[in-house]
């Protein structure tokens, strides 16, 4: 087990390596140079000039890779924050840190400052749906699947389709008409800023209920088509034979068999509430993750959007080493080395 957790911690390190070197790439060589992109369409061209300079553009690609992965983990010091630039750029913790992702020039902070609070407005949306959908799921799903062509096997299949077919947008349209325009019981932007008429609690009720209908039939119908597989194996049919309750079957065979391959399922839902959620964070208005991504990577913000897109890339290569370690212990008789 330790060898196989460091094996892993590798494989996800050089994903790492090799996933941010291709988004710097893909960065650095969209259209308009750094320098151009630093200071903005309205910049004179000697300024440009200078911050050109000051950066050594015309270095090898995989040279300012090193810089930047330098100025990532404190070893060398943010070039941006030279006085000599007058950029304006200040952090409060200092030029020269571990985690040091640059400054924004959307936001005119430090990424830090705005990443990591968005970020943790998104993990609260993300967290109270996820809470809703696994359970929910799991609970639908198991008892379809004990029952497959019953009524509520039918019923299950037929609105788990119907919603997951709905796009995002297209249920928060519907939600707002009739819980914000028809029955005004709900605020129709959720801004995380409490005021006398709507608290935060009434704010985050429309986006977890999106989130849930988008994504609650699709897991609960990766649930059912295990269970359903699980259900036919023989050594269900032979507990039951012996005489075992059918509740002890199903709790203690048949439910940690069938839910190996929707655990996978399962985790692969936290990177798409995290990193995913951009349609319903934009409609409601929500500060969120994945709204700070798309301004950014509309306003042309490269250094946020390059941080951005390695805090998705970590999120994702630990859940994939989590998924691994559960199937492991879902599935005894996987051998991994």
């Amino acid at each position: 087990m330790p060898m196989f957790i460091v094996k892993r911690l590798g494989q996800m390190v050089l994903t790492m390596v090799i996933a941010s070197f291709l988004v710097f790439a893909v960065m650095e060589f969209s259209p308009g140079n750094v320098a151009s992109k630093t200071l903005g369409p309205y910049a004179s061209d000697e300024s440009k000039e200078i911050l050109f300079k000051k950066l050594k553009l015309d270095d090898p690609l995989i040279v300012r890779y090193g810089r930047w992965i330098g100025v990532l983990f404190g070893v060398i010091e943010d070039p941006l924050a030279d006085p000599a630039l007058n950029l304006g750029f200040h952090d409060p913790r200092g030029h020269h840190y571990f985690g040091n992702f640059g400054y924004s020039t959307l936001y005119k902070a430090p990424v830090n400052d705005i990443l990591w609070d968005r970020l943790g407005n998104t993990g609260i949306l993300a967290g109270i749906a996820f809470i809703i959908i696994v359970p929910l799921s799991m609970v639908f799903g198991v008892l379809s699947g004990m029952r497959e062509g019953s009524a509520m096997d039918r019923g299950l299949s037929l609105t788990g389709i119907t919603l997951t077919s709905i796009p995002e947008f297209a249920s928060a349209v519907f939600l707002m008409a009739v819980f914000v325009v028809v029955l005004a019981w709900l605020p129709g932007t959720s801004p995380l800023e409490a005021t006398p008429e709507w608290p935060l609690a009434s704010q985050l009720v429309l986006p977890v209920t999106v989130l849930v209908l988008y994504d609650f039939g699709y897991v609960a119908r990766m649930v059912r088509a295990s269970m359903v597989e699980v259900m036919t194996k023989d050594y269900i049919r032979t507990a039951v034979l012996k005489g075992l309750p059918y509740r002890t079957v199903i709790l203690r065979h048949a439910l940690r068999n069938a839910m190996i391959t929707p655990f996978t399922v399962i985790l692969l839902q936290i990177n798409w509430l995290i990193t995913g959620v951009v349609v319903t964070e934009v409609i409601f208005a929500y500060p969120g993750f994945g709204r700070m991504l798309l301004e950014a990577a509309l306003f042309g913000d490269i250094t946020t959007v390059e941080a951005a897109t390695l805090v998705a890339l970590f999120v994702a290569v630990i859940t994939r080493l989590i998924g691994d370690i559960g199937y492991m212990y879902l599935n005894p008789r996987i051998r991994l080395t």
